[in-house]
C-alpha cells in the first residue's frame, strides 16, 4: 500500500509539471433503494475508464457502502483512517477491478457529521490534493431523501438519478427532484432508466419524469439513456464481478457504454461550476452543509 501511495503522489507531481486538468465531481443517487444505483456507478466508472478517462469512485452511501462488495473486496483502509490522521488521502485510495480506484466510506462518515473546523480544514486540504489527479470523482450516495444525500446533490456539479420503470421508483425519483428544487437550489439533473425491457419503455419512463418536472417545476431534465433488464447483471453481482467485465457483450454492458459515450460527447460540458473552488470547494461545501 505504501508503494501504491508513493506512486500516486509521483503521478500527481508529474501532472503538476504541465497544465493541470480539471477534476469534475458527479453525484449518483436514486429516489429509492434496489434500483441498481451502485452497480450503475461502478460500471459507468469502468466504461469511462475504458474510454481513456481517469475515474475515482467515492463510496458515500452512509452505513451501506457496497462498491467494494460488488467487486468482492475488503478495503484495507477507508475514510476513518484519514479522519484519524492514521493515513493520507493517497493511502486510502484502493484499487479494484481493472485498476479502478475507489475510496470506501467505512465507518468514517459518522465522524464527518461532527468535525471541528480544524478537522474539516484538514480533511478538505487532503481531498484537494486529488484536484487534477482524476478526470472525474463520482460520489455514490445513499438512496432516498436523507439529509446527507441531499447535501451531496446540492454540492455536486451534476447529479445522475437512477430509477426503474416501476411506479414506486418513478414516484420517488420525482419526489427527490422536487424536494431539491423546492429548497431553491439550481441542480443539473440527468436521468438513467435501469432494467428496461426495450427502448420504448425506457423512453416512456424518462418522459413521465421529464414532462412532470417541466410542467410543475419548470425544470428541463434530460435522459442519459437506458439499461437493459439483463439477467447477466444479477449473475455478475453474485459472482462479485462488474457486469461490464464479466459479460462484455451483454445488453446491459452495451447500454452502459452507450451512456458513457453520450455523456462524454454531449454532457460533460454541463459540469462547469464557476462558483466552486475545485475539489476542495466542493468537498468543503458538502460537509459544511452536513453539519448544519
Amino acid at each position: 500500500m505504501n508503494d501504491q501511495a508513493q506512486t500516486l503522489r509521483n503521478l500527481v507531481q508529474i501532472q503538476g509539471s504541465s497544465e493541470m486538468k480539471r477534476t469534475r465531481v458527479l453525484t449518483v443517487t436514486s429516489g429509492k433503494g434496489g434500483v441498481g444505483k451502485s452497480n450503475f456507478t461502478l460500471n459507468l466508472a469502468l466504461a469511462l475508464q475504458a474510454k481513456g478517462l481517469k475515474v475515482l469512485i467515492f463510496d458515500a452511501d452512509l452505513g451501506m457502502s457496497n462498491i467494494d462488495v460488488l467487486m468482492g473486496l475488503t478495503p484495507q483502509y477507508n475514510l476513518y483512517h484519514l479522519l484519524k490522521r492514521q493515513k493520507t488521502i493517497w493511502d486510502i485510495i484502493q484499487k479494484g477491478t481493472r485498476g479502478i480506484e475507489f475510496i470506501s466510506g467505512g465507518s468514517g462518515f459518522n465522524d464527518l457529521l461532527s468535525l471541528s473546523e480544524e478537522e474539516l480544514d484538514y480533511f478538505t486540504n487532503q481531498v484537494d490534493q486529488l484536484n487534477g489527479y482524476a478526470d472525474y470523482i463520482i460520489f455514490d450516495t445513499g438512496a432516498g431523501l436523507s439529509k446527507e444525500t441531499l447535501k451531496f446533490i446540492l454540492a455536486a456539479e451534476q447529479t445522475i438519478i437512477v430509477t426503474t420503470p416501476e411506479p414506486p421508483a418513478i414516484t420517488d425519483a420525482y419526489a427527490l427532484i422536487k424536494m431539491v428544487h423546492t429548497m431553491g437550489h439550481k441542480v443539473s439533473f440527468k436521468l438513467v432508466i435501469n432494467r428496461v425491457t426495450d427502448y420504448k419503455e425506457g423512453k416512456q419512463t424518462a418522459d413521465k419524469i421529464r414532462l412532470v418536472a417541466e410542467q410543475f417545476l419548470n425544470l428541463n431534465i434530460s435522459s442519459l439513456g437506458y439499461i437493459d433488464d439483463d439477467t447477466h447483471v444479477s449473475k455478475a453481482v453474485k459472482q462479485q464481478i462488474p457486469f461490464t467485465i464479466a459479460y462484455p457483450n451483454c445488453g446491459a454492458t452495451r447500454s452502459i457504454h452507450n451512456i458513457a459515450s453520450g455523456f462524454i460527447s454531449g454532457q460533460s460540458n454541463v459540469l462547469v461550476d464557476s462558483d466552486t473552488n475545485g475539489v476542495k470547494g466542493i468537498i468543503g461545501k458538502i460537509f459544511r452543509f452536513m453539519q448544519k
